[in-house]
């Protein structure tokens, strides 16, 4: 099963959505840093533990790479960091909607994978329809979240076409 690494905003996206239940039907291992999760997510969204969401420790060297990051790109957060070094750690892709974080990640040579990807896979594996994609992106539109629209209703298009 492929490992994930994701950082926070992606999480969010998809309980905007309503679709964090979702996330976890996919064939995909997601986890995010330990740390991150305990400052961001911990208190109002434990339960994505129970869902299936893990979190992982960074090694001490992966560590010390987190702190070089936050010193070389100065726009992804500190968190946003240790999730970028927990995927170069686990050699793995990262999940972001974050666009310096993504920039970040491509600049070190990080595959990264976004919001729409996970919602096309879930139009493509059958957890969803077009429709339910359109509804979610509605609910997270609605919530102020900030996707490429134009991008994701292309996409669904696609699909419906059988792209």
């Amino acid at each position: 099963m492929l490992l994930l690494i994701s950082d926070a905003n992606i999480l969010i996206d998809l309980e905007e959505g309503q679709l964090i239940e979702m996330l976890f039907e996919l064939p995909y291992q997601f986890s995010i840093p330990d740390i991150l999760f305990a400052e961001e997510l911990e208190q109002q969204h434990e339960y994505l533990l129970e869902l299936g969401l893990t979190t992982q420790e960074l090694t001490s060297q992966s560590m010390m790479q987190a702190v070089t990051l936050t010193q070389q790109y100065t726009n992804p957060s500190r968190n946003d960091c240790f999730a970028l070094a927990l995927a170069q750690q686990e050699n793995c892709p990262l999940v972001t909607g974050d666009k310096a974080l993504r920039a970040a990640a491509a600049t070190e040579g990080v595959v990264v994978k976004g919001t729409l990807w996970i919602i096309e896979q879930m139009v493509r594996q059958g957890l969803i329809t077009t429709a339910e994609a359109r509804d979610a992106y509605q609910n997270m539109k609605a919530a102020n979240r900030r996707l490429p629209w134009d991008i994701a209703e292309a996409t669904l298009r696609d699909i419906e076409a059988g792209n």
